[in-house]
């Protein structure tokens, strides 16, 4: 060995970060519940703690996250690497912080266990010295004001994953670069039960001014996965853990002033994706919106009237849930593969009075939503009605009109209606913008109806619900025998069609002053 080979060598070993302590834990995995807690103990004057895990298998799959004494510090989940906090700064998924003295905890869910008995090792590394450098681009999350101040359509996806989710791979500053060339308004990171992204938004929201970032956590059960929509609090997600139930999960999402959201409740891929079916018990009262398509249309369109039967069942159950999109991003935008799902494919646009999260939140919050389960450059719908107020989502009348304008559509698409989960006659679309004008006869109890644009026959576009209830008490022909021939009444003969001249504006959201050029079309008819 040469002279400078021992120098270089003793210089590493007098200067290298040494440990304080080491400790290796192994044992077996509980056999009964889906998540267990190993200990350890944390003496003064540690600035770095290294967590190595192994679940000691090629079959089975722990997941992995980490507590101080008395806060969540990360979830990692399936990361294959080490978790390391430290003072300031932390490894991806993982949250910088004084390192309290202590008991700390290293909690561990059984995701997959096939073979039996399972066991596990950590070995826990305590550091006097940091081995990361300092991360000032880390700060407190705080929402920013409007990027704009105009009440307009806002395009954005609710479902990305950046790099602090253990399964995916981009940077924050990738995945805002992406949105905003495909003229996205807004994107929401969406981590697996972390918080780690938010500390990261104020560097990325400065360097991306005209892209609003929406705080948002994915709740990641192995009974399905759910949105804190605009949630920044940690949420316990350890479903049976000491009693947590996923009525206590969506309570304390809606406690954090967040929405509570299911994903892809339909999506059984097995073990492909785990937990990501839904098969969580939930009183659909706890549910503010659903998502009725996840990722690019192709193979998991096939899941798509699945997940409508089941948004339609809680909506007529009484619920006023909302349809939602998300593309389910884990590349940046950069995946081309079959089962990729680049950001915004769908696409969800939002009807909000601005450009802020507190102003998105509550256009979902009100229904203002329809999706474009194609992406950004799909066709618009808008339904509305002149007998809607403007901040209401339910029509009192026994007789109701409902218009409907489509702007963007090329030649084939057709249009329909869907009142109470039937879908209406399909209505050809001519002209661009291309407006439908229909009435409808309120029934016995409350309705509720959404518009959807079909190309080559499938659904593309699909808006949220607006509610109607009669105003006559048992509905307008309470105590009437009804006429088997009355066009658009309950037992009547259809619905008739005719073109209309154009009329003014309605007054209910979100109808925007309607432009009236060359090639506009209006089609009026009446419903049942």
């Amino acid at each position: 060995m040469s002279r400078i080979a021992i120098v270089l060598g003793l210089s590493f070993l007098l200067f290298a970060p040494r440990a304080r302590a080491q400790e290796v834990i192994e044992g077996e995995v509980p056999s009964e519940g889906d998540y267990f807690v190993i200990p350890f103990e944390v003496p003064e004057g540690v600035v770095e703690i290294e967590v190595r895990h192994d679940d000691l298998s090629d079959v089975n799959i722990l997941d992995w996250g980490l507590f101080d004494p008395s806060e969540f510090r990360g979830y990692g989940g399936g990361n294959t690497e080490p978790a390391i906090v430290g003072v300031d700064a932390a490894s991806r998924s993982y949250l910088p912080g004084p390192i309290t003295p202590g008991t700390w905890s290293v909690y561990v869910g059984k995701a997959r266990v096939d073979e039996t008995p399972a066991r596990y090792r950590i070995e826990i590394v305590l550091r006097d010295t940091a081995t990361l450098a300092p991360q000032p681009e880390r700060a407190p999350y705080a929402p920013v004001d409007a990027l704009e101040t105009e009440a307009r359509w806002y395009a954005g996806d609710f479902h990305v994953h950046s790099r602090e989710s253990g399964d995916a791979s981009g940077t924050l500053d990738e995945i805002a670069m992406y949105a905003e060339s495909i003229d996205l308004d807004f994107v929401m990171l969406s981590e697996h039960n972390t918080t780690s992204q938010l500390e990261l938004y104020a560097a990325t929201q400065a360097a991306h001014p005209a892209l609003l970032l929406v705080p948002g956590i994915e709740v990641t059960t192995y009974q399905g996965h759910a949105m804190s929509l605009g949630g920044t609090t940690w949420i316990d997600h350890r479903l049976g853990f000491e009693g947590i139930t996923m009525a206590e999960i969506a309570g304390a999402v809606r406690d954090d002033g967040a929405l509570f959201s299911i994903n892809h409740p339909s999506l059984n891929l097995g073990d492909a994706c785990i937990g990501c079916a839904w098969s969580a018990t939930l009183d659909g009262a706890a549910i503010d919106a659903i998502e009725i398509q996840t990722g690019a249309l192709g193979p998991t369109s096939l899941f798509l009237p699945r997940t409508i039967m089941r948004w339609e069942g809680l909506v007529a159950a009484g619920h006023r849930v909302v349809a939602l999109g998300g593309s389910d991003d884990h590349r940046a935008g950069t995946g081309t593969g079959t089962l990729d799902s680049p950001i915004g494919s769908p696409t969800t646009m939002v009807w909000a009075e601005e450009l802020s999260v507190a102003a998105i939140l509550e256009g979902v919050r009100r229904g203002r939503t329809v999706v474009k389960l194609g992406g950004p450059d799909d066709p618009m719908v808008e339904l509305s009605s002149p007998e809607l107020g403007p901040d209401d989502d339910t029509i009192v009348a026994d007789s109701v009109t409902f218009r409907v304008r489509v702007t963007g559509a090329a030649l084939g698409a057709s249009l329909r209606l869907v009142r109470s989960g039937v879908p209406g006659e399909d209505i050809e679309v001519v002209g661009d913008p291309f407006e439908h004008e229909t009435t409808m006869v309120a029934g016995a109890s409350e309705d509720f109806v959404r518009a959807e644009l079909l190309i080559g026959g499938r659904p593309r576009v699909i808006t949220s619900h607006l509610f109607v209830r009669p105003s006559t008490p048992g509905g307008p022909d309470a105590g009437v025998a009804p006429d088997a021939g009355a066009v658009g009444e309950p037992g009547g003969g259809g619905c008739t069609c005719r073109a209309t001249s154009t009329g003014s504006g309605s007054r209910a959201w979100p109808l925007i002053a309607l432009v009236i050029g060359v090639g506009i079309v209006r089609r009026r008819s009446r419903i049942t």
